[in-house]
């Protein structure tokens, strides 16, 4: 599986902009592209309280359906985030889209310091298939916490991916964390992160990064625009459990109701 990490600034608030910008990535991918990978809340970018009537956007909306639009155009699945709109609630989201539409969405589950009382956290853990490979999204503070990424993993996921937007002086942490989410659960994790400045004195520590089921950087960005080509292959995954198999060998399992859907998508609901 081929994976392009698109490291990008953003504009928060200023969906036109960050839209457009998403729309270039992904016309100038390769043919053989399978995911164009964007950092945290890309389209929107972070909003404040008395930005959310006006800024926020369904996964329905006109954001969601030009990314829908430029991934048919050049068949390939687009994973972006942004501020939703969910009957004037509101998430932080992101979604995984193909060809035929928005094929899985994920709210975070752990949300960071500012967002309390600007975003509501999500309620589910959720994996899909696409061109064989079932994968699972993440975002940001998620994967600080070890349950997230086994919580994915125990629905099936091969591949966690995950959207960014991390800020300096945290950028190691993310680095240490993206590792050992991929360690420990013998599994491949890509994340794409956002760089340079944003609202206040927040700079994004940039540092995308592809790790293989060994815990193995396989690439690491620096802390300027990117856009780097990945391949995954999913045969180190069997290779990595030859030995002992986490999954296996495991004794506490995760509680909260799994749900089975006939589209392919698997979720795992919070108790």
């Amino acid at each position: 599986m081929k994976i392009e990490i698109v490291q990008l600034a953003g504009r928060d608030g200023d969906t036109a902009f960050n839209l457009n910008r998403a729309k270039q990535a992904i016309s100038a991918c390769a043919a053989d592209t399978d995911i164009v990978l964007f950092p945290e809340a890309h389209l929107t970018g972070f909003l404040e309280v008395g930005q959310l009537a006006s800024h926020a956007e369904p996964i329905d909306g006109p954001s969601v359906s030009a990314i829908r639009a430029a991934a048919r155009e050049r068949n390939v699945a687009v994973v972006t985030g942004l501020i939703e709109n969910d009957g004037s609630k509101f998430y932080n989201t992101t979604v995984f889209v193909t060809p035929d539409g928005v094929a899985l969405s994920y709210r975070k589950t752990h949300l960071w310091v500012a967002e309390h009382g600007v975003v509501l956290p999500g309620d589910r853990f959720a994996t899909v298939e696409w061109r064989g490979v079932r994968l699972g999204l993440l975002i940001c503070y998620d994967i600080e916490f070890a349950e997230s990424a086994r919580a994915t993993v125990e629905l099936g996921a091969q591949l966690l991916l995950v959207t960014n937007g991390n800020m300096e002086p945290f950028g190691q942490v993310h680095r240490t964390a993206i590792m050992a989410r991929a360690q420990e659960n013998q599994v491949f994790a890509v994340m794409a992160n956002r760089v340079r400045e944003g609202a206040g004195d927040l700079t994004f520590a940039g540092g995308s990064a592809a790790v293989d089921p060994f815990g193995r950087l396989i690439f690491e960005a620096g802390r300027e625009e990117s856009h780097h080509t990945i391949e995954l292959d999913f045969g180190q995954i069997p290779a990595a459990r030859t030995l002992y198999d986490y999954g296996r060998d495991q004794r506490l399992s995760l509680s909260g109701q799994r749900i089975e859907h006939a589209d392919g998508r698997r979720e795992l609901l919070i108790p």
